[in-house]
């Protein structure tokens, strides 16, 4: 059905009408030569309009003026042939010398800060003054501080490598007691601590330490922090090694076979006398000298000891004299006595530096966290909300960032007259530093406290 059915036909397009009329054209309807529609023929019809008169002094092929000859119009007279063609052209001669560019009056490129435009769009920013803080300053050199250091601080470096001998002397001559050995352990800790006093010293010597700059914006003193946290990790591994070193010693001593031959003979009275003497003496001498673990003292302070004075409130120099004067009583006792006396004080001098080692790990990695660990905090916190000017306590940031700079950042909001508002901004300040920096004259860390009052309406 559908193949019989017709091919429907496309529309016709409409043909447009003739641009002439009929009748309009001016070429006759007679047969035409060849040479009927040459211009050089006088058959050729001048216009299309009869009606429109011929100008004389136009120019027409068919005039007997017009001359095809290229030859007719010469160089030297080309004013007075102007009008014998319908071309104009004229002969100029090209310069031989190369062409000089000049520059008078032309913009080199575009540039923004000098073009037109933009000098009404791109306003130079107004010139501000230079920063206080320098970008960085230099770090001085082995070189450097060696030669910077005086006569005094020359006198505790080697006191300190003395110090330093005085603990492998210790740990040389502590064959068969476990409780020299662990005291070497803490003669070596108080030597390291005497040897970084007396490099923090000689780096105060140079601008780096103290004064702040753009890379170093508290200045090189928590290097010192960093130190002390090496250290303190030190001491926290050599008291977990005196803990391994005892259980192995006492499963030897309940008839397990060791690996290895440990001997544990008995050392002689002598011996212990010299040797804690000498602990005791070099001990006293840093401590008061050289002040070692001074700043650590004042970051960690244990309750039960900060009563007494100022050498045995620090715990690092009260465990070393401590365990100094407990081993002069070792010659005193009977041999059976003897080895559980020794057992005894060595297990107890290495849980009390792992103890100490924790503590001082603690606190030290909070300051490099740039956190506060001390205690009062709430206190403080909850005496500035007492107070009856403050609403509320919107934000309170206790941060510490070395030995003896805190900071603490308080945003309050608050109400009443501008009197009362500077009354309130010392009391905070005088209350921080009272309770949390031991008050003026103690000896505590510095504190700079920055408040910010949003006021209330009434």
């Amino acid at each position: 059905m559908a193949s019989n059915m017709p091919l429907p036909v496309p529309p016709r397009t409409p043909t447009p009408p003739p641009d002439d009329p009929p009748g309009a054209s001016a070429i006759p309807s007679q047969n035409l030569g060849r040479d009927t529609l040459s211009p050089l023929v006088e058959s050729f019809a001048p216009s299309r309009n009869p009606s429109i008169p011929e100008d004389p002094s136009r120019l027409s092929p068919t005039k007997a003026s017009f001359n095809l000859s290229v030859d007719a119009a010469q160089p030297n007279d080309q004013s007075d042939n102007v009008s014998s063609g319908p071309f104009n052209f004229q002969t100029t001669s090209m310069a031989k010398s190369p062409v000089v560019k000049s520059n008078i009056g032309q913009r080199r490129g575009h540039k923004y800060k000098h073009s037109s435009i933009s000098h009404q769009i791109f306003l130079e920013p107004p010139p501000r003054a230079p920063l206080a803080l320098p970008n960085s300053l230099p770090i001085p050199t082995l070189k450097e501080c060696r030669s910077s250091m005086s006569v005094d601080q020359k006198r505790r470096f080697w006191w300190s490598v003395c110090h330093m001998f005085v603990a492998a002397y210790t740990l040389w001559s502590a064959h068969g007691s476990l409780a020299m050995t662990a005291l070497s352990h803490l003669i070596l800790f108080d030597s390291l601590g005497a040897l970084l006093c007396v490099a923090v010293d000689v780096l105060g010597n140079f601008e780096v330490w103290k004064r702040s700059s753009i890379r170093h914006p508290f200045g090189l003193e928590r290097a010192e922090v960093l130190a002390g946290f090496a250290m303190c990790v030190l001491l926290l591994f050599m008291g977990l090694d005196l803990i391994s070193h005892n259980l192995q010693h006492f499963l030897e001593s309940s008839g397990h076979e060791p690996h290895h031959e440990h001997p544990h003979e008995r050392v002689s009275p002598g011996s212990v006398d010299f040797t804690a003497l000498l602990a005791i003496s070099s001990t006293l001498i840093s401590a008061i000298g050289l002040r070692n673990h001074g700043r650590i003292g004042k970051a960690m302070r244990f309750g039960y000891i900060e009563s007494l004075p100022s050498v045995l409130s620090n715990p690092s120099h009260f465990l070393t004299l401590s365990c100094s004067a407990l081993l002069l009583l070792l010659p005193l006792v009977s041999i059976q006595l003897y080895t559980w006396l020794d057992v005894t004080l060595s297990s107890t001098i290495s849980i009390c530096m792992c103890v100490l080692g924790m503590r001082l790990v603690k606190t030290l990695g909070s300051m490099l966290l740039m956190s506060y660990s001390g205690s009062g905090v709430s206190d403080v916190v909850r005496d500035i909300e007492a107070d009856p000017c403050v609403f509320a306590v919107d934000d309170a940031r206790f941060w510490q960032v070395h030995y003896g700079l805190c900071m603490a950042n308080l945003r309050l909001r608050v109400t009443g007259s501008e009197e009362n508002l500077i009354r309130l901004r010392e009391r905070v300040s005088s209350l921080i530093k009272n309770r949390l920096g031991g008050g003026y004259g103690g000896g505590g860390q510095k504190w700079e406290i920055s408040t910010q009052f949003t006021i209330e309406n009434a």
